[in-house]
């Protein structure tokens, strides 16, 4: 599991790397600065939460169980959180209206939320 944590945050840096590149460069001339603002945000709680799945495979104290529960709350906040971000500031170039799922975002904070509150949970109770 540890390498699947690992691989995946290493993927989600990846990706937030690539994508606020593609903001800084490609989205300028498309969307106002506030979406930019809006879109960056969606990347730094990606490129966070890419981290903390870094670290969270390299902590030997925390058993599989409460490692896999995180990842999962971790791994599909950021989906649903980062990913709701990037479809509300882009709204504008697609046809799709993403403010129709915008319930999403707060659910995917949520998650993130959870996902750090079950990892403190597990190390506060850790004998």
């Amino acid at each position: 599991m540890n390498k699947t944590i690992l691989a995946t945050g290493l993927v989600l840096g990846i990706l937030a790397v690539i994508l606020g590149a593609f903001g800084a460069h490609g989205l300028k001339k498309s969307i106002g600065p506030e979406d930019i603002n809006t879109f960056e945000t969606g990347i730094k709680y990606q490129m966070y939460h890419a981290f903390f799945l870094m670290v969270l495979s390299l902590l030997p104290s925390v058993s599989n169980g409460t490692k896999t529960t995180v990842f999962y709350l971790t791994l599909f906040g950021v989906v649903l959180f980062s990913g709701s971000i990037y479809g509300l500031a882009t709204n504008t170039l697609t046809s799709f209206d993403f403010r129709k799922i915008g319930f999403v975002t707060p659910i995917g904070g949520t998650m993130l939320i959870a996902a750090w509150g079950v990892l403190l949970y597990a190390i506060l109770t850790k004998k």
